[in-house]
């Protein structure tokens, strides 16, 4: 029964121990989700604004830039997924890999090529594990990445949209991320960022701006139209990406202080049934000793009353 108690103590420390590490990996989790917000949401008014001068310059034209046509029948798509770099945040990754899953299942569907860039080592490893080609990775800023991290990342991105699929090249780019709702509800979606669709850029631009229906200025263009698109767009596609990164940075906190609350609750509804059955083995012991003590003491007592005789 000793033995027994020794493994209740051992299994509470043991337990006490994680507990502490959890509630601390929450604390700081909690912590760097507001920073997160802040940053995302110091991102959207130039992201708006990009927005809309990139609207301007395409309707305000009739220049066809590679960036902003449809192609007649596209074959190839770029799909950049982005997950974390570390775990214990719950189905956050998992969750995005299976909407990239989705989405790759779908495009080839429609009889185009996919490929996949990835950001995060959750997706590196889930990607290389399984043995499918990745175009390009990048990893280790995923909790806290910053615009020169969007820049590495957009600009083979941006590279691969210029090009000619023959060279090459892909015709639509798709961005998978995880859209940080709120501190309970981070969902994982799919855009398209290229080519751009000027009625979703302008309702978008104009929804998140607070106007409907808006009507863009007049422009003119110096050098050219062409020239403009060429500055802008780049930068646009910057600006997207960043502003997914940031968001799936904010969800990734979220989702870990949850995961980490849950399993700091877990611990502590372990250490309360581990103390009870600690207990009772200890209750145990003690009404077992107190037995044997009475059973020496009787047959002391008779073994006296017999050489009495």
């Amino acid at each position: 029964m000793g033995a027994q108690l020794r493994v209740y103590k051992r299994r509470i420390r043991s337990v006490t121990a994680t507990k502490k590490i959890t509630k601390a990996m929450e604390m700081i989790a909690a912590s760097r989700i507001v920073k997160a917000q802040r940053q995302v949401a110091a991102s959207t008014p130039y992201a708006t604004e990009l927005t809309r001068a990139v609207t301007a310059v395409a309707t305000g034209s009739n220049t066809k830039h590679p960036l902003t046509t449809e192609a007649e029948a596209p074959t190839r798509a770029a799909v950049l997924l982005i997950t974390s770099d570390r775990g214990l945040a719950g189905g956050y990754s998992s969750n995005a890999i299976k909407a990239a899953d989705r989405l790759t299942e779908r495009l080839r569907g429609e009889g185009k090529e996919v490929d996949t860039y990835i950001v995060g080592r959750k997706g590196v490893a889930y990607y290389g594990f399984r043995e499918r080609k990745v175009v390009d990775n990048w990893t280790g800023f995923t909790d806290s990445p910053t615009y020169a991290n969007a820049k590495a990342v957009a600009a083979p991105l941006i590279e691969a949209v210029s090009k000619e699929t023959a060279e090459g090249g892909v015709d639509e780019l798709h961005i998978v991320y995880t859209e940080f709702v709120s501190m309970m509800t981070q969902n994982p979606v799919d855009n398209r960022m290229l080519p751009l669709s000027l009625n979703e850029t302008s309702a978008g631009a104009a929804e998140e701006t607070g106007t409907k229906d808006e009507i863009l200025p007049l422009f003119d263009f110096e050098p050219s139209a062409e020239d403009v698109l060429d500055a802008l767009l780049p930068r646009y596609v910057e600006s997207r990406v960043y502003n997914a990164l940031l968001q799936a940075a904010a969800s990734e906190h979220a989702a870990r202080r949850r995961a980490m609350k849950s399993a700091t609750d877990n611990a502590g509804e372990l250490i309360k049934t581990l103390s009870r059955l600690a207990n009772a083995a200890r209750q145990a012991e003690i009404t077992q000793e107190i037995s044997e003590i009475v059973g020496g003491s009787a047959a002391l007592a008779d073994a006296n009353a017999g050489s009495d005789k």
